[in-house]
C-alpha cells in the first residue's frame, strides 16, 4: 500500500496534447489548487514516504480515474504536496478535499483555492 501511496504522491499528470489544427474543447469546470501541509497527526521527524498514507494515495488515484485529478504530488522538501481539481462547483471541492482519507485522519491539513490557469503560450509572439 506504501508504494500506492507513493505513486500517488510521487506525481500523477496528465497532458492532453492539441494540434495546432484542432480547435481545444471549451471547460466550463473550474480548477481548484489544495496545498496540503502536516497536520496533527502528522509523524514528527518522518519523511513524507513514511507518512500514514496508504489510503490517500487510494483516494488519489480514485480522483484521477474518475477525471476530477489532474496533477498532484509532494513537495520535495517534505512539507506536504498539492493537487489540482477540475471540477464543476467549489461544493465538489471541499466535498473531496473533506473526503480525503489524510485531512479527515488529520496527516495533512489543506487549503483549497480557485485556480484560473494561465495559457502563457498565447502570449508567445509567433
Amino acid at each position: 500500500m506504501r508504494a500506492l501511496a507513493g505513486v500517488a504522491l510521487c506525481g500523477v499528470a496528465v497532458w492532453t496534447a492539441v494540434g495546432s489544427a484542432q480547435t481545444p474543447a471549451v471547460s466550463t469546470k473550474t480548477n481548484y489548487l489544495v496545498v496540503y501541509r502536516p497536520g496533527r497527526s502528522w509523524i514528527a521527524g518522518k519523511p513524507l514516504a513514511e507518512q500514514p498514507l496508504a489510503e490517500h494515495g487510494k483516494y488519489m488515484l480514485s480522483l484521477y480515474v474518475k477525471g476530477a485529478l489532474k496533477f498532484a504530488g509532494p513537495f520535495l522538501d517534505n512539507a506536504g504536496g498539492a493537487l489540482v481539481l477540475e471540477v464543476d462547483t467549489e461544493g465538489e471541492a471541499k466535498a473531496i478535499v473533506a473526503g480525503d482519507p489524510a485531512v479527515s485522519g488529520q496527516v495533512f491539513v489543506a487549503e483549497l483555492h480557485p485556480w484560473r490557469l494561465v495559457d502563457w503560450q498565447q502570449y508567445i509572439k509567433k
